[in-house]
């Protein structure tokens, strides 16, 4: 009897696995089709649709011998079309780095001050002075020297976003400060004097050379590369002389006749000529604050009537802070910002207008940071109420942290001047 009952289960169970069998002969199709509509809604919500739709194309490449799958139900990812805004009357900006313009929520907190407040640019690293590119630039030298760190992972996306909201996007570029190049292109950084070595300064840091052609190509092509992805104004940052160490031993490559600011305003012309041909790109030059008051280049190349005809905007760092002890009679120039930002200004007009060109060219840097003071919400709005008694109405907020002080900042609604 118990012999006649496992001869039953065992044909039961032989009976369910053929079964089971047919189910999943005919069926299978089906359950891999969902299995293929699962995969395609996932495509269309990823963060980022164009990688992965890449990795999924590139994984279905090296399956050999499948079959080709049905090609019009698949997600086709548009590329993002660029865009640029026109320079606004009035630029009203602050400063991102390039870790905080690709991080969303640092990113996002700074944007809804913009959205809130009177501002209406942002100024986002390029490169800044590691040397380092802040996002993938399509340039064949720019990949051999691994100059991309990727810090921004969609810039496109980026500046259309910003775009959306009205908001005006510079690009900084430290062009002589670049840790990274000197190291990998020795050749192209200033040299010694008393050696050829490459000079170094206090802090062990290295300069770009202004007369190497290598370098103001590929200056150049960071430029370009930096416009057709979105960015609408080009501002260069660190194109001088080193300012500290010892000086005295480096070589300048002076023609004969010639001066370092000689050498610095040919670059500048370089920059200027090359970027305009390829249309009317817009391009800005931070000054030290003193080139506005000084009669010579202060030994770092930087003349404000060399650089005026230049750019389409000059921007003087008028940091109070930077200014040194005893300035025009101040023990601690950072606790007189009115005073200073007034003087500063008022000579940047006085040499602008000798040459016969537009003051509204002349767009500050302003000092939202703690260094020599507290710097509290009256202490910045003295700085704007000194450009504006000026007639300059366009400023920049400078915090290396990109920690603002909102409440500085006059709300939302139109020509807050």
């Amino acid at each position: 009897m118990k012999k006649k009952i496992r001869t039953q289960k065992t044909i039961l169970i032989g009976l369910i696995f053929i079964i089971s069998g047919v189910i999943i002969y005919f069926y299978s199709p089906a359950i891999f089709n969902s299995f293929n509509r699962q995969m395609e809604f996932d495509l269309t919500s990823h963060d980022d649709p164009k990688e992965f739709e890449e990795e999924f194309l590139e994984a279905e490449e090296h399956e050999e011998g499948e079959e080709k799958k049905e090609q019009k139900n698949e997600t086709i990812v548009p590329p993002i079309e660029i865009s640029h805004l026109n320079t606004p009357e009035v630029v009203k900006a602050i400063y991102l780095s390039g870790w905080v313009a690709g991080t969303k929520n640092l990113r996002d907190r700074l944007v809804k001050i913009i959205e809130e407040t009177e501002l209406n640019s942002i100024v986002i690293d390029i490169k800044d002075s590691t040397g380092k590119i802040s996002f993938n630039i399509d340039d064949p030298l720019i990949k051999e020297l691994n100059s991309s760190e990727n810090r921004i992972s969609n810039i496109r996306e980026l500046t259309n976003l910003l775009h959306g909201k009205g908001i005006y996007v510079i690009g900084r570029i430290s062009v002589f400060q670049d840790a990274h190049l000197t190291g990998v292109k020795p050749e192209w950084a200033i040299k010694r004097l008393s050696d050829g070595g490459v000079w170094k300064d206090k802090k062990g840091l290295s300069f770009l050379d202004p007369m190497n052609q290598d370098v103001r190509d590929y200056t150049l092509a960071v430029a370009l590369g930096a416009y057709e992805v979105g960015f609408d104004e080009i501002n260069f940052d660190y194109i001088r002389y080193p300012s500290d160490g010892d000086i005295k031993d480096i070589n300048y490559n002076l023609k004969e006749g010639e001066t370092r600011a000689d050498n610095i305003e040919d670059f500048f012309i370089f920059l200027s000529n090359n970027i305009k041909a390829k249309g009317d790109i817009p391009i800005s030059a931070d000054l030290f604050g003193l080139t506005t008051e000084a009669v010579d280049d202060m030994g770092i190349g930087q003349i404000w009537e060399k650089a005026l005809p230049h750019f389409d905007f000059l921007c003087p760092m008028v940091y109070p802070s930077h200014y040194p002890a005893t300035y025009n009679g101040y023990t601690n120039p950072a606790l007189y910002p009115y005073e200073v930002v007034s003087r500063a200004l008022l000579n940047a007009k006085i040499k602008t207008q000798k040459k016969e060109e537009d003051i509204h060219k002349i767009r500050p840097w302003l000092q939202d940071f703690n260094l020599g003071a507290v710097y509290t919400k009256e202490l910045i709005r003295d700085q704007i109420k000194a450009t504006y008694e000026q007639g300059l109405f366009s400023w920049m907020l400078w915090d290396p942290s990109n920690k603002y002080t909102p409440d500085a900042l006059m709300p939302k609604i139109e020509n807050n001047y």
